[in-house]
């Protein structure tokens, strides 16, 4: 009878630990039921109101809202700063014409035209306050005094050059030499006949005029907004490297906004600019929910793969397989939570700009345009619930490891046509002069787009380069688009028709669906071979591929 109590007993214990087990794996299964679902689903199986759909929608509404009104007030700080470089060209550049001949302004081609652009820089300079008819003019020092206008020219030490003779002495090192003028108490005239514009052309490198102007951004009061002060630090420079006969005159300005110091406006504006902090303040206060409800879902996800690890490698001897893995760690929640960082970074930024405690206009549009881009490209998350709006999903999850092969081996051919075209065809062709331009035009020409003026531009004063580039252009227009274009839009077509299959005859099967749909042909694995797998994995993993069928795409 002892012995039949203990066998009772212990066959007691056993099925006490098998329906325990049976009961945590239901528990398991509806747990990951729930979470895969979508939120209606969720709201119609628990009555779970879904908040993060809200929210989405609510911040997608409230930071398309912010971007655009930042994008009106931004335009008008880069309309006013492009619009007064326009103006400071026509203003200090004897004949400008109002288009920029290539890279510089203007070029001039005696000395006398040297000397008259010269003249005519410090002249209207000097007329500054009844020439512009814009808020600009002359900037102070502390002791309020106006800051000079600085012209320094820089030429060899020494040298003579007799190009009959064929003879030349050049002391290589440059000395610089400077002036400055005063626009209200300096004389024009004593400045003209110093020893400073006596200039030997066959030494002079070139000549910089720097100095600086003060303006103020008016246009934005009819916009609500608080004017800006910008400091306008302009340098015109007459360059003489090439000693070519030609000297280029370049005029580059670099512009600095501030805060007015001392303002009075009266109307809106400061009111509006209430309004506008508050409505920032809301957006941050969205994005920090978003990102919290986000961070919460991954921490569930990661405590659902790791029970359901769990539980596959107690009851089947499994390890979950990298495709289940990546169903739990769904990437839309990571770009919804960088979405949400460079969205309060930027609304930070902007706040601080309408305040006039920052003037990053730039840094601020980066901010709030990315992350504008990754929350409307999160939305698509929520179309992939629905089966006709999910093939663009699929068949970009399926195609892109392909894809990303496929560009990395057509790019080395890229670079190779890229380098080749720069060393070649750049002192011949406009497009081709920096490996940059060479990029672009290249990838134009893929496109279709400017062949017979790339083809026409080219100078044919050189035969064997005119020849050179001919077929340069056939083979590179010929490979990409009959061959690699073709290829890269056969990759995505063939992801394409893989998902229309499974859509139409289903998916794989996956261990993780079939423990969802209550299946239990789990091939079990021994604890030596999994062993074995895991030293043949480790070692030399670059190597030792374990070869698969790359045309097989599992999607789940």
């Amino acid at each position: 009878m002892e012995l039949l109590g203990r066998y009772l007993e212990r066959s007691n214990s056993v099925s006490s630990v098998m329906a325990q087990d049976v009961v945590n794996e239901e528990k398991l299964r509806d747990d990951l039921r729930y979470y895969f679902m979508s939120p209606c689903e969720k709201y119609r199986t628990r009555r779970h109101i879904p908040w993060k759909l809200g929210v989405q929608i609510l911040k997608i509404v409230m930071i398309t809202t912010q971007l655009i009104l930042f994008g009106l007030n931004n335009q008008l700080v880069v309309s006013y700063k492009e619009e007064n470089t326009m103006a400071l060209k026509n203003l200090f550049l004897k004949d400008y014409t109002g288009v920029d001949e290539d890279d510089y302004s203007v070029a001039v081609y005696n000395q006398h035209g040297v000397y008259e652009s010269l003249y005519y820089v410090l002249d209207q300079y000097s007329q500054l306050g009844r020439l512009s008819t814009g808020p600009i003019t002359y900037p102070k020092d502390d002791d309020g005094n106006l800051l000079p206008l600085v012209m320094c020219k820089e030429h060899y030490k020494r040298g003579s050059v007799e190009p009959s003779d064929e003879a030349y002495d050049i002391d290589a090192q440059l000395e610089t030499v400077c002036t400055s003028h005063d626009p209200k108490t300096g004389n024009l005239q004593i400045l003209y006949n110093s020893s400073f514009f006596i200039l030997d052309f066959y030494r002079l490198v070139d000549i910089k005029i720097t100095f600086q102007l003060k303006g103020i951004n008016l246009q934005t009061v009819r916009s609500r907004e608080l004017p800006d002060c910008y400091s306008f630090y302009v340098t015109i420079t007459f360059d003489n490297q090439c000693h070519s006969g030609k000297v280029k005159i370049f005029l580059d300005i670099d512009t600095k906004s501030c805060a007015c110091t001392d303002w009075k406006i009266s109307g809106t504006a400061q009111k509006n600019t209430h309004y506008l902090l508050i409505f920032d303040g809301f957006v941050i206060l969205i994005c920090l929910t978003s990102a919290v409800l986000c961070s919460r879902s991954i921490v569930l996800a990661v405590r659902l793969l790791q029970r359901f690890s769990r539980l596959f490698h107690e009851n089947y001897n499994r390890k979950v397989c990298e495709d289940d893995q990546t169903e739990f760690l769904n990437g839309w929640y990571v770009l919804v939570i960088v979405s949400d960082l460079l969205a309060i970074v930027g609304t930070i930024l902007k706040m601080e700009i309408q305040t006039k405690s920052l003037t990053s206009y730039d840094v601020c549009s980066i901010f709030l345009g990315t992350s504008t881009l990754m929350v409307w490209v999160s939305v698509i998350r929520y179309l992939g619930y629905f089966q006709k709006y999910n093939v663009l999903i699929l068949t970009m999850k399926a195609a892109f490891p392909k894809v990303l092969r496929f560009c990395c081996c057509a790019g080395m051919i890229y670079l190779g046509y890229t380098f080749c075209g720069w060393i070649v065809l750049g002192p011949y062709h406009e497009k081709f002069e920096g490996l940059s331009r060479v990029a672009e035009c290249l990838f134009s020409l893929v496109n279709g787009d400017d062949m017979f003026e790339t083809f026409a531009q080219l100078k044919d004063k050189n035969t064997l380069v005119w020849l050179f580039s001919r077929a340069y252009l056939y083979s590179f227009i010929s490979l990409f688009i009959y061959m690699v274009l073709s290829l890269f839009i056969a990759l995505i077509t063939d992801a394409y028709e893989t998902i229309k299959n499974y859509q139409r005859d289903g998916f794989p099967l996956t261990d993780l669906h079939k423990f969802l749909r209550e299946q239990k042909d789990f091939p079990v694995v021994e604890e030596s071979s999994q062993a074995d797998v895991h030293i043949r994995d480790s070692l030399l993993c670059c190597c030792q591929r374990v070869p698969e069928n790359d045309d097989i795409v599992l999607i789940s």
